[in-house]
């Protein structure tokens, strides 16, 4: 989801710079650390609770760094302060890269952000928030009208930043169900999709996830009309969120709602289980 390119800016634009600016030089010193202990990527990842990838995105500041993994990356390589000591600059920048997103997709985002359950059903790519970098440059770049290069590294961005809804604790209760088709689609490449079907395991056997793939040879399909998201933000009632043709949705309307989550449950009910669906992703891995 929100993958259109409508752009506006909601902050000065050195208001945002000087955000990724942080999260980067934050994520070299976490290199350089790191190095300097004879550490990889993935060693580091499994000391901290992180993915190889998740770590990686840290390091080149593409993922917003949460506190409480600045303080135990600052404990285990002995940095002494230097990374704890940037906790109040980063809270302080998470506030501001919240609303770099688009006008159009502004409200949903910070609704995401503080969301105590997500509900995503995809028909056509990986939802933004199980993309991996290389996953998501793909459908910037093969986007039309073409994105200038700038444009795409910025939404990379963007769109990895809103992942550190699964770091937080604690997190949304999430679900996500995916059209079989999607598994098979090979954007960006065979390298690319097997990148991301990784990543759809690894998020997948989230204890707050819940992962589905709806099989191509159902003969029965309870929502033949569109992607759509359904989020319930913290102290709020449960919204939906849908976008077509570049345009976007946000639905608050009770008894719209209420059919889109009916049309929800159904297809939960039709899908693979979770389990099932691990299983064959891992079938459609090996087989690249």
């Amino acid at each position: 989801m929100a993958d259109n390119e409508r752009e506006e800016r909601p902050e000065p634009a050195e208001d945002a710079d000087s955000a990724t600016d942080l999260f980067r030089a934050l994520g070299r010193q976490v290199k350089l650390l790191r190095e300097r202990a004879g550490l990889t990527q993935r060693e580091l990842g499994e000391r901290l609770g992180y993915g190889e990838e998740q770590i990686s995105s840290l390091e080149r500041g593409r993922r917003i760094p949460q506190p409480e993994y600045l303080v135990a990356a600052d404990e285990l390589l002995g940095a002494n302060g230097l990374l704890k000591v940037a906790v109040e600059d980063v809270v302080r920048a998470k506030a501001k890269a919240r609303v770099r997103h688009p006008a159009w997709f502004r409200d949903y985002a910070r609704m995401e952000q503080d969301a105590v359950e997500l509900h995503d059903y995809s028909n056509q790519i990986v939802p933004g928030l199980l993309q991996t970098e290389d996953y998501a440059r793909a459908i910037f770049s093969m986007r039309r009208p073409l994105l200038d290069e700038e444009t795409i590294e910025r939404r990379v961005a963007d769109r990895m930043a809103r992942q550190s809804v699964f770091d937080r604790w604690p997190g949304p209760t999430a679900s996500f169900i995916l059209e079989e088709v999607i598994l098979h689609r090979p954007l960006g490449g065979r390298a690319t999709l097997a990148g991301q079907l990784k990543q759809l395991l690894r998020i997948g056997r989230l204890r707050t996830v819940e992962l589905q793939v709806m099989p191509t040879d159902r003969e029965e399909h309870p929502n033949t009309a569109g992607a759509f998201i359904l989020v319930t933000p913290k102290g709020g009632r449960q919204v939906a969120y849908t976008e077509d043709q570049g345009y976007s949705r946000l639905i608050v309307d009770s008894e719209e709602v209420r059919v889109i989550a009916s049309r929800y449950g159904i297809l939960r009910a039709q899908a693979l289980t979770p389990r099932e669906s691990l299983i064959l992703i891992e079938k459609l891995l090996g087989e690249l």
